[in-house]
């Protein structure tokens, strides 16, 4: 394992900040105290500033010489809707908001790469440090690339990586293709006519209709898709209802839908509109439907796959750099800056023992003993990448 010994000296202060993104957290459009700190943090160090994108977006770019070569790195910055159920000392300050898929991490080890940069310069280009706003399911992503983000800030390639607390300590996977899936969500509102529990003949129950909705739509994903496509179609919510004897006027159901392919992603949702338009009529009803495009499927490209696992292997070991490994139904917005620049997405290693808590657990924390691990595979992707050309 070859940790930057440069960036290990300040492994401690890349602690410190971690935790205070930890202890306050904010959720997607709402990172201005954070935004506010990498910013000064960036400042500071003599790289040059941007924010307004995407609301709370950060950009710190830094230049050496006239190349044009130029390189995006990526961390995101937001927080999830969750009580955190930890008693430590850098636990979070705001009920209801915790870092628990370790953004608090990624936003630290960039921070970390930038520090090191700025102050070695072992580079030639232009490196631009991507803070991004909303991963959580806010479109943080797509948002930064519809406002211009490789226009003003030209990148010929982008990267990023992600940590995984089941993954061992010291590895790594990076592979090709696609590695993570589209994620599409729906909101379902069936409008029927309420009326006493003991008489239902005076109403239309939507709780009967939302039960065959939801039947219909596990049909729809087992039946109409290609079974060599992977897709998940899960009714995650069912609202309805207040009291025992009353049959409500209304039922509501949410869903995720994770797809790779495009195909299969344009059935279900033509298929969905079309199951809803039809129970409308069996069932004389009313069912209102939502469905959102979300982000795209997180797609490496094969040249930069090759350049990370080289690159996660200098700092790793070769040995510890897994490049076989299924894609997950998880989803990354990510995808879809990948979508508009090649890259690659790379997972590392962040668990401390085979029981920690799991992405998304009340009980989770960042494994700080790996921050030196991501702020060095970071920096020298820039010195790999931008590596100074020899005269001629």
């Amino acid at each position: 394992m070859t940790i930057n010994p440069d960036i290990s000296k300040f492994h401690d202060e890349m602690t410190a900040w971690r935790r205070d993104f930890h202890a306050h957290p904010e959720l997607g459009y709402e990172e201005h105290r954070t935004s506010d700190i990498v910013a000064e943090r960036l400042e500071s160090w003599g790289i040059e500033v941007h924010r307004g994108m995407a609301g709370t977006g950060v950009i710190g770019v830094l230049r050496q010489g006239n190349d044009p070569r130029c390189i995006g790195l990526r961390a995101d910055m937001d927080a999830l809707p969750m009580q955190e159920q930890n008693g430590f000392d850098h636990a979070s300050t705001s009920p209801g908001k915790m870092h628990a898929c370790g953004h608090d991490g990624h936003t630290a080890m960039l921070l970390g790469a930038a520090k090191y940069l700025a102050e070695t310069r072992n580079f030639s280009g232009t490196v631009n440090f991507i803070f991004q706003p909303a991963e959580e399911a806010g479109a943080g992503a797509k948002r930064m690339v519809a406002e211009g983000l490789f226009e003003k800030f030209p990148c010929d390639t982008v990267w990023a990586l992600h940590n995984v607390p089941q993954l061992a300590t010291g590895t790594a996977i990076a592979r090709p293709g696609a590695v993570m899936a589209a994620v599409d969500g729906m909101s379902i509102t069936i409008k029927g006519k309420g009326s006493h529990g003991a008489q239902p003949h005076n109403g239309n129950d939507p709780i009967s209709v939302g039960v065959m909705l939801h039947t219909a739509l596990q049909h729809l994903s087992t039946k109409n898709i290609n079974p060599i496509m992977p897709n998940v179609v899960n009714v995650t919510r069912f609202n309805s209802g207040t009291a025992t004897n009353v049959v409500p006027a209304q039922a509501e159901l949410h869903a995720t839908i994770r797809t790779f392919d495009m195909e299969a992603r344009e059935t279900i949702k033509r298929r969905v509109a079309e199951i809803c338009k039809g129970m409308e009529a069996v069932y004389n009803i009313e069912i209102d439907l939502d469905y959102r495009w979300g982000c795209s499927p997180t797609i490496n490209s094969v040249d930069e796959s090759l350049s990370a696992q080289r690159v996660i292997g200098q700092v790793l070991g070769d040995e510890n750099v897994i490049t076989e490994f299924p894609p997950t139904m998880g989803g990354e917005d990510f995808a879809d800056m990948l979508a508009a620049r090649p890259g690659c997405y790379i997972f590392i290693g962040g668990g401390k023992t085979e029981n920690d808590p799991l992405l998304h657990h009340p009980e989770y924390d960042f494994n700080d003993a790996i921050l030196p691990t991501g702020a060095s595979y970071f920096a020298a992707l820039v010195e790999d990448q931008l590596k100074p050309k020899q005269p001629a």
